[in-house]
């Protein structure tokens, strides 16, 4: 009988901009064997973020970058198959960076924590319940203090962040403005994510549209893009404004470094802030998010899609995908069945 193989997905070369499936290959090697301490994860879903693309570059960033011919740094949700750690055992389900690979020799810190089985797919753990959710409950709650009653626009609402952002704001009795690309997903953001308003970017009256929509203005605005769409958000903010800068998902290139409208003054003005924000600076308090998030998500009061595709074959080129905005939902790769 031919002995399973660890297939691996590895960056070749370095991109200029965003990653294509050339960046990457697609290699075999054995499954890796454990030391002491040590847990074998058999992992399940891979998971692909706009976050990549700066995992990849050589630009600086707030991460060091995948090594050439190192395995694709990735979030992953999978199975406990071998352990030499006595705090985990055998079929439970944990989620890490563990890479674009079928199998992982890991240390117990690098589990970020066990999934628990809650009824819902373990996929979640990736997305509503993972860094999706988490970077929306703390970038919204932490950083952009709603109220009832104030606007909130978001950018790339139909995406797993944006979506979910969208979704806790009108929870908590805010009016929620949704910027999105294409008839489809401004339909996704109307129809499934609530939001009250949906406005097509792409379309010749999206700042006359953007301006209808925010009739009194605009008290936090959720950036996941910057570039020119934020530039028409920020001619419409409040005195007091909070501006939380999530992603930059429009600039395709940092070198040189894009120069756009300067926003000094409608910042001074209006006396706003603005920060930049990241996930895991909040990881000693994932737990206090879940316990939040889990039951909106159980009582369909949260809503989320992914859109999966299957096989580790099809990695290399999920980055590109994402900026091309084929993905309507949470980018996932399956790789092995949900149990074992």
């Amino acid at each position: 009988m031919q002995q399973p193989v660890n297939r691996q997905v590895i960056l070749k070369s370095r991109p200029s901009d965003i990653p294509q499936a050339e960046n990457f290959a697609v290699i075999e090697s054995a499954i890796p064997s454990l030391n002491d301490g040590q847990i074998l994860v058999r992992n399940v879903y891979l998971s692909v973020e706009p976050a990549m693309r700066g995992w990849v570059s050589a630009v600086a960033n707030y991460s060091e970058p995948v090594a050439i011919d190192g395995v694709m740094r990735s979030l992953t949700v999978g199975h406990v198959v071998e352990s030499r750690h006595p705090d985990f055992q055998i079929g439970e389900v944990v989620t890490g960076m563990f890479g674009w690979q079928d199998y992982a020799a890991v240390e117990a810190a690098a589990i970020q924590r066990k999934v628990p089985d809650n009824g819902l797919p373990i996929s979640t753990a990736l997305g509503v319940l993972g860094i999706n959710g988490l970077t929306a409950y703390f970038g919204l709650f932490d950083l952009s203090q709603p109220n009832p009653g104030d606007t909130v626009v978001v950018s790339t609402a139909a995406g797993a962040v944006g979506s979910c952002v969208g979704q806790l704001a009108k929870l908590h009795g805010c009016r929620t403005v949704g910027i999105t690309g294409g008839p489809e997903k401004v339909d996704l953001c109307r129809e499934t994510f609530q939001y009250d308003e949906a406005i097509d970017y792409r379309a010749d009256d999206f700042e006359a549209t953007l301006a209808l929509a925010c009739p009194d203005g605009v008290d936090i605005y959720f950036d996941n893009t910057s570039g020119p769409i934020s530039d028409a958000v920020m001619r419409h903010i409040n005195v007091g404004a909070r501006i939380t800068l999530c992603g930059t998902a429009s600039i395709t290139r940092w070198d040189p470094i894009p120069q756009g409208p300067r926003v000094h003054r409608q910042l001074l003005v209006n006396r706003a802030r603005m920060q930049g924000f990241l996930v895991f600076d909040y990881m000693d308090r994932y737990a206090e998010a879940l316990e939040k998030l889990t039951p909106l998500v159980r009582n369909g009061e949260l809503r989320y899609r992914e859109a999966i595709l299957e096989g580790i074959d099809q990695a290399p080129d999920s980055i590109a995908s994402l900026y091309r905005g084929d993905n309507l939902g949470k980018r996932l790769i399956r790789i092995a069945p949900d149990r074992i």
